[in-house]
């Protein structure tokens, strides 16, 4: 996927493109609004080894045209995952629209995106994971053509 291959919406001036460290401050912000505290500089970590694994990972912004410039106003994370005992798929690992601009279609297109390139890598599910309390992302993903497959718990390991 090239950047020029990522179509623009004219009704909310959204552009859609490859996520870059400039962008980690922007990432952060959004990502505080769903209760996860990253520092700016780990966000700018991650993206730089996200660069260097295109082939089995995206992530994308989606930014507005404002008058004073670009305004990142969502991100999502995607990853293929080859695993022995299923099919391989996509997962996005994460996806944050900002809290003033949510049902404006803007989750929407990052799901569409990410399809997009799941088609490319030659993938035909995508999963998504979600905590429970968040009903609100329920409902835009099933909205979205997504079907409830499994209640997880989760469980880690902190290594010293």
């Amino acid at each position: 996927m090239s950047e020029s291959s990522i179509a623009h919406s004219d009704a909310y001036s959204l552009i859609v493109r490859f996520i870059s460290r400039e962008d980690a401050q922007a990432v952060a912000e959004l990502s505080r609004q769903l209760g996860y505290e990253v520092s700016v500089e780990a966000i700018s970590e991650h993206i730089v080894r996200l660069s260097s694994c295109t082939e089995r990972q995206v992530a994308l912004v989606a930014c507005r045209d404002t008058s004073g410039g670009e305004e990142i106003v969502g991100w999502v994370q995607a990853s293929v995952m080859h695993e022995l005992q299923s099919p391989s798929y996509c997962l996005i690992s994460g996806l944050v629209v900002s809290e003033a601009q949510r049902s404006l279609g803007i989750g929407k297109r990052l799901c569409a995106e990410v399809e997009a390139w799941s088609r490319k890598q030659g993938v035909s599910t995508i999963r998504v994971t979600s905590r429970i309390s968040r009903e609100g992302a329920h409902r835009f993903y099933l909205r979205e053509g997504f079907q409830r497959i499994k209640t997880w718990a989760v469980f880690e390991k902190m290594l010293s």
